[in-house]
């Protein structure tokens, strides 16, 4: 059985592995993809992205498995998301199966550094406009490069699992509506002064939008609810992210015999409503976090514990039957897993 190094301790995202894979897109033909050193890119002060954020980007990981063997979850959904965000921002369309084998290769690549479980190895494919012409901001840029990073990683949120404590913003949203859907750095910078604002006079971790009353996503992740029988969650809208992990985790859910409701409108006054119950349950599903629990919500400055305030017994459930999927220690039903050898 083949073993990897152990979790990292660095803050997520922060150490890379030593191989990532570059192609360029110029005026119509993508070059065939090549893998080699990370190293940096020289761009000239005009560059499209700079300017006029032409850029999307996918988060995915590779696990490494009970048996060794490392195995990439959902890939093909992550390359169906990342063409979608590239036709939103008029950047050009990467192949499907370029894009898959680029990212395999990558891990391949870095097997060695593919960590132990709970640590994984965080995957980047990113797209950018790389065109020179500052006059270009009514235009697609004619120029693009495409290249896939690998990150070993450990737990996003420091602490490892713990209950969050996320304030709820009901006047502003995480992003522009028509963009929501789109995995862009834009979208996240949006977000951004809204939620260190709220980290810094209210002590919390995250923020989630709900502009006129209606819950959409955190900063990073999408929202559920959760009981002992039954995840609810907001349906999906062009307002905010498609989340893989989210589709993961409601098909789990089903598979377990939980009811899953995807809520057309859900609105705060019932998210408060349903916090208020004895067995109430919420929490954050992303690439990254994966399921991370709710302990407490603060709306309008008041401070409320989400059930009994701790992570939740059906959330590490859900979380378990998930990572487990990851790790091929559950059968994986829905045919998410890429071996790499």
């Amino acid at each position: 059985m083949t073993t990897g190094p152990q979790v990292p301790t660095a803050p997520f995202g922060t150490v890379f592995a030593g191989t990532m894979s570059v192609a360029r897109w110029n005026r119509g033909s993508w070059t065939e993809a090549a893998a080699g050193p990370v190293e940096p890119f020289s761009f000239h002060p005009a560059t499209h992205v700079l300017h006029y954020s032409s850029a999307c980007f996918e988060g995915l990981k590779a696990h490494r498995g009970a048996d060794g063997v490392v195995r990439i979850f959902r890939l093909d959904a992550h390359v169906a998301r990342m063409r979608r965000s590239a036709e939103i921002l008029m950047l050009p369309v990467p192949p499907a199966d370029m894009l898959a084998e680029m990212i395999i290769d990558v891990v391949r690549a870095n097997l060695d550094e593919v960590p132990e479980t709970p640590g994984s190895l965080y995957l980047r494919p990113t797209l950018i406009g790389v065109e020179e012409n500052i006059g270009a901001a009514a235009v697609p840029s004619s120029q693009a490069l495409l290249y896939v990073l690998a990150s070993p990683v450990g737990d996003y949120f420091a602490g490892g699992i713990r209950p969050l404590k996320i304030a709820i913003e009901t006047e502003m949203p995480r992003t522009t509506p028509q963009f929501g859907m789109v995995k862009s750095g834009a979208n996240y910078v949006m977000a951004l002064g809204p939620t260190m604002k709220a980290k810094s006079d209210l002590g919390v971790d995250q923020v989630l939008f709900a502009p006129g009353g209606v819950v959409q996503e955190t900063g990073a992740a999408n929202f559920v609810l959760i009981d002992p029988t039954k995840v609810v969650t907001p349906a999906l809208s062009d307002a905010f992210l498609h989340g893989v992990t989210r589709d993961s985790l409601l098909t789990i859910a089903s598979d377990l015999g939980l009811v899953v409701e995807e809520r057309e409108h859900l609105r705060v006054d019932e998210v408060l409503e349903w916090a208020a119950r004895p067995d109430a349950e919420a929490a954050l599903s992303g690439t990254a976090a994966v399921l991370a629990s709710v302990g407490s919500l603060v709306h309008k400055g008041e401070h409320l514990p989400v059930g009994t305030g701790e992570v939740g017994a059906t959330t590490l459930m859900l979380r378990s039957a998930l990572t487990e999927v990851h790790v091929a220690k559950r059968p994986d039903a829905h045919g998410w897993l890429t071996p790499v050898g």
